[in-house]
C-alpha cells in the first residue's frame, strides 16, 4: 500500500484538481477514497497485469462525479446567519397582554362581557349579536359602552393605559 501511494498519489492528485477545479481539499479527500478502494481490492490488483493507474484514475473520476450528482441531487445549502439578524416576535408580551384581557374581562359582569365577547372578540354586528343573545339591539349597543368604560378602568388597575 506504501509502495502504491508513492508511486501514484502525486501524479493522482495533479489528475482530480484539474477534475474539481483546484479544490485542493476536494482533491485529496478523493485521492483518500481511491487509495482506500484500492486497498479494499488489493487483491483484484494484485492479479492485474501491467501499472494499477488507469484503475486508479478511473475510480477517482467516477468519485468525483458521483459527489456532483449527490451536489446536484440534494438541494443547496444556505448560510444561516442572515436569520439570526431577523428579529422574533416577541410572544412573551402578546401572552402578557392576553392574561391581562382576559383577567380585566373576568371583572366585568356577565351580561357586560357577553356583549364584547359577542361583537368585538367574535366579530359580529350589534344586530348579529343581538339575535344571538337574544335581546334587543338597543340593548347590546348600551351594554357594549357601559362594558367598554368598565373594561377601560379595569385595564386601567392593572397598570394599561391609552
Amino acid at each position: 500500500m506504501r509502495a502504491l501511494y508513492r508511486e501514484h498519489a502525486g501524479p493522482l492528485l495533479a489528475y482530480v484538481l484539474r477534475l474539481v477545479a483546484g479544490d485542493r481539499q476536494r482533491a485529496e479527500d478523493v485521492v483518500q477514497e481511491t487509495l482506500i478502494r484500492a486497498w479494499k481490492n488489493a487483491g483484484q490488483l494484485n492479479r492485474a497485469t501491467g501499472s494499477v493507474r488507469p484503475w486508479l484514475v478511473t475510480v477517482a473520476r467516477r468519485i468525483v462525479i458521483d459527489g456532483h450528482r449527490s451536489r446536484q441531487a440534494r438541494p443547496q445549502e444556505v448560510d444561516p446567519s442572515p436569520l439570526e439578524v431577523i428579529p422574533a416576535e416577541d410572544e412573551i408580551d402578546k401572552a402578557l397582554w392576553l392574561m391581562t384581557l382576559s383577567d380585566a374581562l373576568d371583572d366585568l359582569t356577565p351580561a357586560h362581557r357577553e356583549v364584547l365577547v359577542e361583537t368585538y372578540f367574535k366579530g359580529r354586528t350589534v344586530n348579529e349579536a343581538a339575535k344571538t343573545l337574544g335581546i334587543p339591539s338597543g340593548t347590546v349597543r348600551s351594554r357594549v359602552f357601559y362594558a367598554l368604560r368598565s373594561m377601560k378602568l379595569a385595564l386601567e388597575e392593572r397598570g394599561v393605559t391609552a
